[in-house]
């Protein structure tokens, strides 16, 4: 997403279009799951790289594109549908349809814990929505000892209005975990961490409208901007997150049978 410089960006109607093209097209993928709805496909990169491109798609019935659009947007829904979150935060709008954020992840037991410091955008077209974002450096969000800083190279959702009420989500993920993980680990992403993050994401669509009837229903900054209360962040506070700056931990010999029983959780 950084288009390989330093300058930090807000990515523009060619970004938007390219990535929308990664997520419509199968040239180059690899479908590494194909169940209930639920597709996975790899990218490009050995199995035993850690840096690989994922992309995943489900159907959602009984959920519009703009109920999804909404649910990935709300940082205070976000707690109750994704139980791998240990905390996200909004840190300031650089645009109407831009801004800095902060999210960390519980990674499967004993793996270190992962967090993202992130420029995001986003772009509704008619019926259907984009969410894109990629990792950056902001000097009040230092990485923490606490976590390992992982970086997002290009990380983002189209959601695709398919027919009356329903949709179809893809999730396109390419990130450095900043950790040489073990096979076992790359292996569950396709298999199984992927496919249920979706299905989270869907029965979250379902139960949204009416979370949002009983917390503040008029209140979405994301399609209202002058609700937006944000602090004003400027593209000069920022750099590109690059990952050769970050640590480097060695995770390979950690085994697969130590995961703690929640991971197993289907």
């Amino acid at each position: 997403m950084s288009r390989g410089g330093e300058m930090v960006y807000i990515p523009d109607d060619s970004d938007f279009s390219s990535f929308r093209d990664q997520c419509e097209s199968l040239e180059g993928w690899h479908c590494r799951y194909n169940k209930a709805g639920v597709t996975v496909w790899s990218q490009g990169q050995e199995e035993s790289c850690t840096v690989q491109k994922i992309k995943t798609r489900i159907s959602c019935k009984d959920v519009p594109a703009e109920t999804l659009y909404d649910v990935l947007h709300d940082t205070r829904y976000r707690s109750k549908w994704d139980s791998n979150m240990i905390e996200t935060y909004d840190i300031g709008r650089l645009t109407v349809n831009a801004d800095v954020g902060y999210y960390s992840w519980k990674c499967p037991s004993p793996l270190k814990n992962r967090d993202f410091v992130t420029l995001r955008s986003w772009l509704p077209l008619g019926n259907d929505y984009m969410i894109i974002n990629y990792s950056v450096k902001h000097p009040k969000y230092p990485p923490r000892k606490d976590f390992v800083r992982a970086v997002s190279l290009q990380t983002g959702y189209l959601i695709k209005a398919n027919g009356d009420g329903a949709c179809i989500l893809y999730y396109l993920t390419q990130v450095d975990p900043r950790g040489s993980l073990p096979k076992w680990v790359v292996n569950r992403v396709s298999q199984f961490v992927a496919p249920k993050a979706m299905k989270k994401i869907y029965k979250a669509g379902l139960k949204y409208p009416e979370w949002k009837r009983r917390h503040d229903p008029g209140y979405k900054p994301w399609v209202y901007p002058e609700q937006n209360t944000l602090p004003s962040v400027s593209l000069a506070e920022l750099s590109v997150q690059h990952a050769d700056s970050l640590e480097n931990i060695d995770e390979t010999g950690l085994p697969e049978e130590h995961l703690s029983t929640s991971d197993h959780e289907a």
